[in-house]
């Protein structure tokens, strides 16, 4: 699990360039300079690591491109002690984005090799969510429910309604809505039955699959 110098100047690097693209919210670029990428992805990848660049990581699945990541976490205002409900851990790279900002992280993944390989690997890089589950995250997680935001990391044609229900009042929901392509889309929550709504642009994700039984 080597970390290096050159590592850390890469991440300084990336940081500069997020910066450049419009990431201002400090506590998510310092996340982003202090967390190994590359050992979230193949060692194949390695070389790789620290481009705005998405990568394969097993299962059909992707590692975002670091601008993603800083994007919808900036979007989410996330302070330390949040609750967050992450739909999708993949890599458990935004997961130890969350929590490296102090979040308590509460993780959802339907893949059981990815589910697996990331439970193992985030404890030995001292990253603890609260909560790492195997599951449907169409559904959320009622039991741990209300959540101060939410984060969605795969593409959903429609916003699951499990989700919306599990938010706080005040909450914020982050999630990439639509088929091939999609539109980084927030709610926040005004009330019981309210929710302001806001765009961002195209972004591709792979899709956010729903258990179908």
């Amino acid at each position: 699990m080597r970390d290096t110098e050159k590592h850390q100047g890469l991440r300084i690097q990336l940081v500069k360039l997020l910066e450049q693209k419009g990431i201002i919210d400090k506590e998510v670029l310092e996340a982003i300079k202090k967390i190994p990428r590359h050992l979230f992805l193949d060692s194949g990848f390695e070389q790789y690591a620290y481009q705005d660049k998405a990568f394969p990581i097993g299962a059909g699945q992707t590692i975002s491109q670091p601008y993603t990541v800083a994007f919808q976490t900036q979007l989410l205002k996330v302070k330390k002690d949040d609750k967050v409900l992450e739909i999708g851990t993949g890599s458990g790279y935004q997961t130890a984005v969350l929590c490296t900002i102090g979040a308590k992280v509460y993780s959802i993944e339907r893949q059981n090799e990815l589910f697996k390989t990331t439970s193992l690997l985030l404890p030995k890089l001292g990253i603890r969510p609260k909560h790492l589950s195997f599951g449907d995250g169409y559904k959320g997680l009622p039991n741990y429910a209300p959540f101060d935001s939410i984060i969605v990391t795969a593409g959903a044609p429609i916003i699951p309604k499990p989700l919306m229900a599990q938010l706080k009042i005040g909450g914020r929901l982050v999630i990439p809505v639509g088929e091939k392509e999609q539109i980084m889309t927030l709610l926040i929550r005004k009330n019981e039955t309210q929710f302001e709504k806001h765009e961002f642009g195209e972004f591709r994700f792979v899709p956010l699959l729903e258990d179908k039984n």
